[in-house]
């Protein structure tokens, strides 16, 4: 949780002092690890402590601890990066700041904060919001563990972790969940729905947006930067993804049940436009963000103690799961046909409901797919789900309204 307080002069330099020497230590620390190709703490520490001890002698020694775990952690996502091609520089360049305190730096209280500094501790008194106090006066605590960032107007970004012991449970189901361009598919007690996230829609909305605000002018020019500043095209994405993972994570964790995602490679949307030539297409693949969605629900079942099963992605709508056989899709005259036929069963089935059943088959689930006749399993499409607190409450809502129709 971010809370953003306001100090005095005298406040600010003593963190100012803190910081600026933090910094000298997380990039000799980041150099050690580079030069002797580790990314542990433990062994980072133990190379640099003592000469860091001798130069910043007035600094409280914990903080060489956490740049030492900073460092670590900067590392390790570094070799991750660079393994997969993403890593644009020879090493970690520190930009930002953002200065590590642990049990022995920090004091809570909920009058005020105090920090350690060179020259004692110092104390910050928050403002409270009020999503504090909803994880406050439940079975939330506050982590031992703390960052601040200074900003300018003598401004600290004070940053809390809550932490909570959640007990493990053996899922009774399972809850796949397909992700789409367009949409999000996910089955709940054998009904498939699809859900709308109209990513195509606000996607192509800003793309026009932005060409109409660059054409003939300079990406550099400073009126130009804040109007492509406020489309907010990300905000409104991060909250479409936020709100569907918390509705999906809460029918699991109600249901007790298990979620099933498709294991995405690294760099998915490079794999799907490599044989697409519409430009538009390839534009709305790379910005539809199918790994931000998986791990927003990844995320969000950690916090609530949710098993999440990957499984194999490969073929999972081409394939009937019945018969084991290919379902071939006829052109509709879209970019994907939607519905297809089995060729051995001759059923009709629909792609999103397809997937769906072959990944909670993947997941380790025997009961029996139901079939109808020859019909195609359609999915209800609901779009009107963001205010929703429950899936049930907008599944039965739906049906409410074909009944009155």
């Amino acid at each position: 949780m971010k809370l953003r307080v306001r100090v005095d002069y005298s406040t600010y330099s003593a963190l100012k002092e803190v910081e600026e020497e933090y910094r000298e230590v997380l990039e000799e620390a980041i150099n050690y690890g580079l030069s002797n190709e580790t990314t542990s703490f433990t062994r980072i520490k133990a190379g640099i402590y003592k000469s860091e001890r001798e130069k910043h002698k007035d600094l409280p020694s914990h903080f060489i601890y956490t740049a030492c775990e900073d460092a670590s952690e900067r590392l390790d996502s570094f070799q991750k990066l660079k393994k997969r091609g993403r890593a644009y520089t020879e090493k970690p360049s520190v930009r930002r700041v953002t200065v590590h305190l642990d049990d022995h730096l920090w004091k809570f209280s909920l009058d005020t904060i105090s920090i350690s500094t060179k020259k004692g501790r110092v104390l910050i008194s928050p403002t409270f919001p009020k999503i504090f106090w909803r994880y406050y006066n439940t079975e939330w605590r506050i982590a031992s563990e703390a960052r601040f960032r200074l900003m300018k107007g003598n401004v600290v970004e004070f940053f809390i972790v809550f932490k909570r012991d959640v007990k493990p449970y053996e899922p009774k189901g399972f809850i796949p969940v397909d992700l789409n361009e367009n949409s999000v598919s996910v089955l709940v007690d054998g009904k498939p729905t699809l859900l709308e996230t109209n990513t195509k829609r606000i996607t192509l909305g800003y793309e026009y947006r932005r060409k109409t605000i660059i054409t003939g002018r300079s990406t550099k020019d400073r009126e130009v930067r804040g109007k492509l500043k406020r489309l907010r095209e990300r905000d409104k994405k991060v909250d479409v993804r936020r709100k569907l993972a918390k509705l999906i994570v809460k029918e699991a964790f109600e249901s007790r049940s298990a979620i099933v995602l498709e294991d995405l490679p690294g760099r998915t949307p490079e794999h799907m436009v490599k044989d697409i030539k519409d430009k538009q297409l390839r534009l709305r693949i790379y910005r539809s963000a199918f790994s931000s969605m998986k791990n927003a629900i990844i995320e969000k079942a950690r916090e609530f103690g949710v098993p999440v099963l990957l499984v194999n992605p490969s073929h999972t709508s081409t394939v009937c799961p019945v018969h084991g056989a290919k379902i071939v899709y006829q052109p509709d005259r879209g970019d994907a046909p939607r519905v297809g036929v089995c060729e051995k069963g001759k059923e009709r089935w629909h792609r999103d409901v397809v997937a769906l059943y072959n990944l909670k088959k993947r997941a380790g689930d025997v009961s029996p797919v139901p079939l109808g006749s020859k019909e195609s399993h359609d999915p209800p499409t609901l779009s009107g789900w963001l205010r929703a607190k429950s899936l049930h409450s907008i599944m039965n809502e739906h049906k409410m309204i074909e009944m009155k129709v």
